[in-house]
């Protein structure tokens, strides 16, 4: 007892350093906060302290009717120890939009009663949502955001640093604020519909800033909006392609076959370059990048022309052979690392043909006029869910925010795309315009290597890279 007494002022004493150096830990962390997450830690401390009464009058908590040990050592003799009511602990984080708080399971308090009193705790939190998902066995992870990620806008700037995974699209976050990623291994074709300026040229901007860091990507553009790689939305990212096309169909209709050629080549040697039969299964290299065929308007290279002179026949027959040159892209390019990015204000099947939009496995829709507009980009069940259809998004403040359909996912995702400013994507293209090269050109080398014919009306060049392609085991 007196040991215990003789150290007890140095125990007290630590206890208080920590207590100190917690409290100045919190308070740094809460000046460098925004204002925004400095609310969200404010919130925090309220939904700590107010758990255990919150719980209580929401349902979450289950009475332990037999005593523990304790109870039944101090309980005085011929009575009863009463029983104990078992609340769940809690772990409570902020961010800029509200609070991830993690929470146990107990007997009788699971998944499902946790999501039947999410609206109780939205209240209880003043928060605009509350979602419920399971979070490993016996846990539960509970988002509640204050502010409406859907309306507010974000902004992000490239770090111009390749990315960890080539092929991992980061899209956004989604209405609980949680960061949504796209995986595009193994995916033949994208769809991007929205009207004018709901933000499909800003998902397309990052995709190829994040991406273009990479010399294991390479990209090719072809825009119905203009006439000239130097006009439009993508002036500046041309810089990081190694071909584009305007709106002239005979010039589309030419880049599309060189792509088709490349197709072609790399259906025919990868097992000997490669030594697999799908690309994905060793990933892109700068020698067997990963390719992207960016079409945007892709309506005007695939629509219908009507009429008996020669000139509108001349073009009618040049559309449905673009048609036929993307659909073999779509179909055959998924497993040689060949990836079609097709982009208009409408998917219906007079703007993209059917049988090129229904192979693409990903599809997202901004904002959309029409119901039928919408059944288009993201198929039919988009009726059955219709508080995420596109076509309640078209109030200013949705502006950036994108709807598709998440494997794992029951019904849709609402997301919302942050905006890039074109100086940061032309600082991008600058930066990494060293790391564009046309991918025909390594497989023209290698095949002049081992002397075998090139494909007609190309001729190996002197100043084409050194390549090193050895056969993978």
């Amino acid at each position: 007892m007196g040991t215990v007494t003789e150290h007890a002022p140095d125990v007290v004493l630590v206890a208080a350093l920590l207590l100190g150096a917690w409290l100045l830990l919190t308070a740094v962390r809460y000046v460098r906060a925004d204002p925004s997450t400095r609310v969200s830690m404010r919130q925090a401390v309220r939904v700590r302290w107010g758990w255990v009464r919150l719980a209580r009058m929401a349902g979450l908590t289950v009475t332990d009717k037999t005593p523990g040990l304790l109870a039944q050592i101090t309980a005085q003799k011929g009575t009863a120890p009463p029983p104990r009511v078992l609340t769940p602990k809690i772990k409570v984080k902020p961010d800029q939009f509200g609070v991830v708080v993690r929470a146990t399971c107990l007997p009788k308090v699971g998944l499902e009663e946790y999501q039947k009193a999410a609206r109780f705790l939205a209240d209880a939190w003043r928060c605009t949502r509350v979602s419920v998902l399971p979070d490993g066995p016996g846990k539960v992870v509970i988002r509640g955001v204050r502010l409406d990620p859907l309306t507010t806008s974000t902004e992000h700037r490239p770090t111009g640093r390749p990315l960890a995974e080539v092929a991992r699209w980061d899209l956004g976050v989604d209405e609980y604020a949680a960061p949504v990623f796209v995986s595009l291994a193994n995916v033949p074709g994208v769809t991007v519909a929205g009207t004018p300026g709901a933000g499909k040229t800003s998902v397309v901007n990052r995709l190829v800033c994040d991406f273009a860091p990479s010399a294991a990507v390479q990209f090719a553009g072809v825009d119905g909006k203009v006439s000239w790689a130097s006009e439009g939305d993508y002036a500046d990212l041309a810089k990081r392609m190694f071909a584009f096309s305007g709106d002239d169909l005979d010039e589309a209709n030419a880049l599309f076959k060189r792509l088709v050629e490349l197709r072609k080549l790399r259906s025919s040697t990868i097992r000997e370059v490669l030594g697999v039969k799908n690309m994905w299964h060793v990933g892109p290299s700068p020698h067997w990048p990963l390719t992207i065929l960016i079409i945007d308007e892709a309506h005007t290279f695939f629509r219908e022309y009507k009429g008996n002179d020669a000139e509108t026949k001349r073009l009618a027959a040049l559309t449905a052979e673009n048609a036929r040159l993307v659909e073999d892209l779509v179909k055959k390019g998924r497993s040689v690392g060949m990836l079609v990015l097709l982009i208009s204000q409408k998917t219906t099947g007079d703007a993209i043909p059917t049988f090129i939009r229904d192979v693409c496995p990903v599809g997202l829709s901004f904002a959309q006029k029409t119901a039928e507009a919408a059944v288009a980009a993201l198929g039919d069940d988009i009726r059955n869910w219709p508080d995420a259809s596109p076509v309640t998004l078209q109030d200013p403040a949705y502006v950036g925010v994108t709807v598709m359909a998440m494997q794992g996912r029951p019904g849709f995702t609402r997301i919302r795309t942050p905006y890039v400013a074109d100086a940061d994507a032309a600082r991008i293209a600058e930066a990494t315009a060293h790391l564009t090269i046309d991918p025909s050109l390594y497989l023209d080398a290698y095949l002049a290597s081992t002397g075998r014919a090139l494909p007609a009306g190309r001729e190996a060049e002197p100043a084409d890279p050194p390549v090193h392609l050895a056969k993978r085991p």
